[in-house]
């Protein structure tokens, strides 16, 4: 046993002298206290803490979280008091032993209202340390690679759990690596019929991929060095789960997908991942509306990157995503990548509490709800695919798909939701049922005589909205009853201001959205960007141009000669070149002014 931790140290020379001698003394406390116990599957008791230590150990966490690690479960399978956790390893270990301990009973066979209770203490165990969830979710990995030695019935059981909770909770936190793994897994065993038609698959045409992709990455290779950048470039098959979901939404059989490669280019600039997303725009034909950018407008999660489908060799869909080195350090890890920044490995970590996710769990534990409209809110609002709007200032939010104004609105601040009469989308007027779209700007038009209706409540999607209307309609309208007239009157008010009123009903700010129907911007061979024309120059066409990406709020477009450019803070690193898309009326002849000659 003695040679697996000192392995241990060998491949993670990362922790320092302080932090082996604390892993040290928590193994040691251990295996003394379990060398005589076994699992019933018949391996070691410490095998599994130390691959959950490995797990978090790959993701660089502290020395208190390898600790933990091996300490998880020994209150209940030990009876070990807290005073002599306490004692051996200090509060700050115990604080993370006790809180992994009090999810550990989590039972989501149904995922019914008695398990309401256990689903919260696992939730809210994340407002007080992230390293709790991770742990459990190192643990649940574990488990999820191990699960061959279950009987088949809770096999089932723990790969539901799985897809239904952790896969989407470690999206939420960013933690992409183990989340495609453990939906990957769970198909495993929930349609293995169809997990071994995709590996067969994918098997036979290992070769002919290969070839392809090789092919493909030496194709940019080339390019990115005739631009002088240094690039990595890896390809891959898609994985396993992502494949079955394309099955379902597109009704084909898995013989009948062509998009199933993925290539992913690192850089070392932003500025670099454009110029590089020209190159490939050059290399091959875009797909139309398969372009996403998620770097001027990061996910919550603090995901950034440019993914894009291309039109490849044989007519074959090609996906290509590109970042620097940082941004996948952050997509591969999340949240963890706080602990990598502590050593210096990181420049922008995913601060924890800056997560959506975070932000919405402690929003829940501040209000009472029923049992039912907690599980509601978890599985729909947090849990749940997502989508990203945008306000009129350009602050980013998130939303459950299928969201509408009124979710948004009540997204926002309860008491805009109750005073919502309109909405606009794009700037375009949309009805209160509108389904919003990712990256719309979203503009609420309020009116201080509205009030929510029953109407109201059955076009909303979030479970916050529902519940919000539901309460005041039961305090102010028990009979169900509305005054359409006085409704309809309040919408028409509202749509007489909404040219003039911004999400909270004051002016609008001065910004110059952009507008693709006016002005476009070129950037490389691509055009579909989230644009902002800076208010200092006001720059417009011909006049030379040059962008810069900003931290979510797309690239601002500055005229060349403006001052206020180079006082950007890392500016170098963020400077991207763009010009003036020509449009159908600048490539007409110009007709010559003349004048008029007296006879």
């Amino acid at each position: 046993m003695k040679n697996l931790l000192e392995s241990f140290f060998n491949d993670f020379p990362h922790y320092s002298a302080d932090d082996q001698a604390a892993i040290r003394a928590a193994w040691n406390f251990m295996t003394n206290k379990k060398k005589e116990i076994c699992r019933t599957c018949g391996e070691d008791f410490m095998e599994h803490p130390l691959r959950v230590a490995r797990t978090l150990a790959t993701l660089q966490l502290d020395s208190d979280s390898i600790v933990c690690a091996f300490l998880h479960g020994s209150l209940e399978d030990l009876e070990l008091s807290p005073d002599e956790v306490k004692q051996q390893f200090g509060d700050s270990v115990y604080r993370l032993v006790e809180g992994t301990s009090r999810i550990s009973g989590l039972n989501l066979k149904n995922k019914t209202i008695a398990q309401a209770e256990s689903i919260r203490k696992m939730f809210f165990a994340m407002v007080d340390d992230i390293r709790i969830i991770l742990v459990r979710l190192a643990d649940r990995l574990d488990k999820m690679r191990s699960l061959k030695n279950f009987p088949r019935e809770q096999q089932k059981t723990i790969a539901q759990e799985t897809i239904d909770i952790w896969a989407p909770l470690a999206n939420r936190l960013g933690m992409y690596s183990i989340k495609d793994e453990l939906e990957d897994l769970s198909l495993k065993y929930l349609n293995r019929e169809v997990f071994d038609q995709i590996k067969t698959l994918v098997s036979e045409k290992k070769a002919e991929r290969a070839s392809f992709l090789d092919k493909a990455e030496k194709e940019i290779q080339r390019a990115a060095k005739d631009a002088d950048i240094t690039v990595t470039v890896h390809s891959r098959a898609k994985h396993f789960w992502s494949i079955y979901q394309k099955m379902k939404r597109r009704n084909k059989a898995v013989d009948e997908l062509y998009d199933l490669l993925a290539i992913r280019i690192l850089c070392g600039t932003v500025a670099e991942c454009y110029t590089l997303l020209g190159l490939v725009h050059t290399i091959w034909k875009p797909l139309d509306g398969r372009f996403k950018d998620y770097i001027a407008m990061p996910k919550p999660n603090g995901y950034q990157s440019l993914h894009t489908s291309v039109l490849c060799y044989e007519g074959k869909h090609l996906e290509i995503q590109i970042r620097t080195h940082e941004m996948h350090s952050i997509a591969e890890n999340g949240v963890a990548s706080h602990w990598l920044y502590k050593r210096g490995s990181s420049k922008e970590p995913v601060n924890a509490n800056n997560l959506s996710v975070i932000n919405q769990l402690r929003e829940l534990s501040k209000n009472r709800f029923s049992d039912e409209d907690f599980l509601a809110r978890i599985k729909s609002d947090i849990l749940g695919d997502s989508i990203y709007v945008f306000t009129p200032k350009g602050d980013i939010k998130e939303l459950p798909a299928g969201s509408t104004p009124i979710d948004f609105a009540y997204h926002i601040h309860s008491a805009i939701g109750e005073k919502i009469v309109g909405a606009k989308a794009d700037g375009a007027i949309v009805p209160l049922s509108y389904t919003l779209k990712n990256t719309q700007v979203v503009e609420v038009i309020t009116h201080p005589q509205a009030h929510p209706t029953w109407n109201q409540y059955n076009n909303v999607h979030t479970a916050k909205a529902r519940q919000k209307i539901r309460a005041w309609l039961q305090a102010n309208d028990p009979a169900g009853e509305t005054d359409k007239h006085e409704q309809k009157s309040d919408h028409k008010s509202g749509e007489q201001h909404a040219h003039h009123k911004g999400i909270l009903g004051q002016a609008a700010p001065p910004e110059r959205e952009f507008d693709s129907a006016v002005l476009r911007i070129r950037v490389g061979d691509t055009t579909n960007f989230m644009i902002k024309f800076a208010l200092c120059c006001k720059p417009v066409p011909p006049e030379p141009i040059t962008g810069y990406v900003s931290r979510g709020r797309g690239i601002i477009i500055h005229r060349k000669d403006c001052t206020n450019v180079n006082r950007i803070p890392d500016i170098g690193n963020r400077t991207i070149s763009v010009e003036w898309e020509k449009t159908e009326e600048d490539e007409k002849p110009k007709r010559k002014k003349t004048t008029g000659q007296k006879g």
